[in-house]
């Protein structure tokens, strides 16, 4: 059940049907369709390396300690007022299989009405009733194929099982305040409390990879590690194919087809600024010289925020972690009036606190964490290159909290925590607040959320979808005004999911895989 990939040692040929920036959740699955269903020729480019024998990357139990390591892009946040000038690291897969690698292992899509959103806003397909077919698709559920899961598809997913103490407290705590108790979290409209389900099959981590090991060995797949890719390469407004630094050496690659760029919301905005696709004041300041005005490049970034705090002292120890060091979710409304909710609490067995609350309050022997977040934020960011230079520094700006609705909607996910918390089966686990020690007012929660906000890890929106003036791509994921190339991951999300957003990911490439094969 080993689900990660060994090193190979590929020819580099000089030209290929079609051209893959990005081993992560989306273009592991469009390699292996392309390789499925048509008789072409694919290079998959991943800049970090193999996965194979990792234990942090196969162990559900071990998957933050790849933060900050070398499987790790080492990404942060810009800092900005509203959240007390911190710097936020935002973790990225640098890795075979991208942050699918390396993330916190969540199988959710979210509810129907994001997905009915993109369509509503003139994306053609990209409805629930639509896109439900590949999610399926992507699915090995557990119990077998009902009307919302699939069977037999590359991802083993299931849910969590044996659940920790906390996790079990959090479904009776929903239950006994009030809130629906769900047994599966990817129903179309997942409002309650439950279990989580993960993407983990007989103890470990179904990566994006499951979908390259049938085909790996196929003479029409090069898979290339350690791969950086420097720019698109355009004649006119035809991507003709890349240029790429492997093996210390520069090579330029045609792309007979398509180029596909899925390197997430960070760096696929990146390459094609690097290649004069972008903003093209910003461009020009930058000294490169633009040659597709796209100005919504880079921009409608947006990321799901964890308030990391609201640590709990119990009475006794609660056990060791398992799962994914949580096992049950809530999703739940700010406001009742509100039509999806845009709350979640997460019950972790693990020291989830930022730098500066740990430095306020120590974390005591027995704990645990009971996370709001906030998964339907309105503020949006942007990403910008400071040089020119493809491995130079970026500005990576969510604008966390700068639209008040999610400073309010964050002080009311701190009020039903804390309500949450004092529900019975809660009160005789807890013996005090431990971090921070007082929330009573709303002044005190206020500033506890400004040193508190943390990323869930989830950039998105950054190459978005649509037909305005700042779309990036079509509903079919050409980008505009270029042919020869597609945009395929988490970046072309127009608005983001209300849940973890990996399972959409992959389905993102399952979709682009489609337009591709059904056109040619």
């Amino acid at each position: 059940m080993d689900s990660q990939i060994k090193n190979t040692t590929p020819t580099l040929l000089s030209h290929y049907d079609y051209i893959i920036i990005g081993a992560g959740s989306a273009g592991c699955v469009i390699a292996r369709r392309l390789i499925d269903h048509t008789d072409a020729s694919v290079l998959l480019l991943e800049a970090g390396g193999p996965n194979a024998g990792i234990e942090t990357i196969s162990n559900p139990t071990q998957w933050v300690q790849n933060m900050g390591t070398e499987y790790d892009h080492l990404y942060n946040f810009e800092p900005t007022p509203a959240i007390n000038n911190r710097i936020i690291p935002i973790p990225r897969g640098k890795v075979l299989g991208g942050s699918g690698s390396i993330n916190g292992l969540v199988w959710t899509r979210g509810h129907r009405a994001d997905y009915d959103g993109w369509a509503a806003a003139g994306n053609v397909g990209w409805d629930y009733k639509s896109v439900l077919p590949l999610f399926k698709k992507i699915e090995d559920w557990e119990g077998g194929e009902t009307d919302f899961h699939g069977a037999g598809g590359p991802i083993g997913i299931g849910n969590a099982k044996n659940l920790h103490l906390s996790s079990i407290a959090l479904i009776e705590a929903g239950r006994t305040y009030g809130m629906p108790v769900f047994e599966d979290a990817n129903g179309p409209e997942p409002e309650g409390v439950g279990p989580m389900t993960l993407n983990v099959k007989d103890g470990v981590r179904q990566s994006p990879t499951e979908y390259l090991k049938p085909v790996i060995g196929n003479q029409r797949l090069t898979v290339l590690t350690h791969a950086k890719v420097l720019k698109l390469h355009l004649n006119g407004t035809h991507c003709t194919g890349i240029e790429l630094d492997w093996q210390g050496a520069i090579h330029t690659v045609t792309a007979e087809k398509e180029v596909i760029l899925s390197a997430g919301a960070i760096d696929s905005p990146r390459v094609l600024m690097l290649s004069g696709i972008g903003d093209a004041d910003e461009l020009k300041q930058l000294g490169i010289d633009p040659q597709i005005s796209l100005p919504g490049v880079g921009k409608n970034l947006q990321d799901h925020i964890l308030l990391a705090g609201m640590c709990y002292e119990t009475f006794e120890p609660l056990g060791s972690p398992n799962n994914n060091l949580c096992g049950s979710q809530a999703y739940w409304k700010s406001n009742q009036q509100l039509s999806v909710p845009d709350l979640m609490f997460l019950p972790i067995h693990a020291p989830f606190l930022s730098a500066e609350i740990v430095q306020k309050y120590p974390v005591p022997e027995n704990y645990f964490c009971l996370v709001p977040g906030l998964v339907q934020p309105k503020s949006r960011g942007y990403v910008k290159m400071k040089t020119a230079r493809y491995d130079g520094p970026l500005e990576i700006q969510p604008n966390y909290i700068t639209d008040p609705a999610d400073l309010e909607a964050l002080v009311r996910s701190v009020e039903i925590g804390l309500e949450l918390a004092d529900q019975p089966v809660f009160k005789s686990l807890i013996k005090r607040l431990a971090a921070p020690l007082s929330l009573k007012n709303r002044n005190e929660i206020v500033a506890f959320v400004r040193d508190a906000v943390s990323s869930y890890y989830h950039p998105v929106g950054s190459c978005a979808m649509g037909s305005g003036p700042e779309a990036v791509v079509d509903s079919k994921l050409r980008v505009h005004g270029v042919t020869g190339l597609r945009v395929a991951d988490a970046s072309i999300m127009p608005s983001i999911t209300s849940a973890n957003t990996n399972a959409t990911s992959m389905m993102i490439g399952e979709f682009a895989s489609k337009e591709i094969i059904e056109n040619l």
